[in-house]
């Protein structure tokens, strides 16, 4: 009997691209209204290649999604679900963190790296969140800012993700590389400022787009433009970047 060989299919993604003609996109030429245009059009691109991008952080409420954004700093979204699941049955409120053992909570999340700031945060935050916020997370940028532990990343996911507000954009390690690659900045290059990354980036896209531009370059910058090694070849948004091409995949 001749044996037949089954068929196998590949994602989109993984079928390699025809090689792409990329715009003369100059660095220090490209006119504000050019880059406008090419961010409209990235946005576009971002919508029907990530259509339902989202938060990757577990959560049920904003002070779920609060500490879960404090303990994901110098960390992985995957290991920061694993530790949550435990810490918030254990601390289900802002009573109970507020009231944490120090050494307990720093057992808990040991695995997030930097264990004794983030207990530290944790337990600050709670505490002003019971005792100024009546036990509610504010849910604007100016009460956010109050509790220790955040800063504007931090309150930009929660605001954007829990409270749907479009106050800024969520400026992490992959938000930054990607802005950086696809030259949507004023900053210099070698310029990491995430404060001026993210006014940048606010000029550029129309604000009702923020938070959804943010979990869609992060869900871009982990399965394909990465650190090392970019997928230049099946990048959907290659025809729009300056830097394509330019990394040995």
């Amino acid at each position: 009997m001749k044996a037949t060989r089954k068929k196998t299919t590949a994602s989109k993604r993984d079928v390699k691209r025809k090689p792409v003609t990329r715009p003369n996109v100059a660095r220090s030429h490209e006119s504000k209204a050019a880059r406008r245009q090419r961010a409209f059009r990235i946005l576009t691109t971002l919508k029907n290649t990530y259509p339902k991008a989202q938060c990757a952080l577990h959560h049920r409420g904003a002070l779920e999604l609060l500490v879960a954004t404090i303990l994901s700093a110098q960390c992985t979204d995957k290991r920061v679900n694993q530790v949550t699941p435990d810490l918030f049955r254990r601390y289900p409120d802002a009573d109970t963190l507020a009231d944490a053992k120090k050494d307990e909570l720093e057992a808990m999340i040991r695995s997030t790296g930097f264990f004794r700031n983030k207990a530290k945060s944790l337990i600050g935050m709670a505490k002003a969140v019971r005792d100024d916020f009546a036990g509610q997370v504010p849910d604007t940028m100016d009460g956010l800012l109050q509790l220790p532990g955040v800063a504007r990343k931090t309150a930009n996911c929660v605001l954007g993700t829990w409270f749907g507000k479009n106050d800024g954009i969520v400026v992490d390690t992959h938000v930054g590389r990607l802005a950086l690659r696809l030259n949507l900045l004023d900053t210099a290059r070698d310029d990491k400022d995430a404060v001026k990354i993210e006014r940048d980036l606010m000029e550029l896209f129309p604000r009702e787009s923020w938070t959804y531009l943010a979990h869609a370059l992060i869900q871009h910058g982990r399965d394909v433009c990465r650190a090392r090694r970019p997928r230049c070849s099946v990048c959907e948004l290659a025809v729009e970047c300056p830097c394509a091409g330019t990394f040995d995949e």
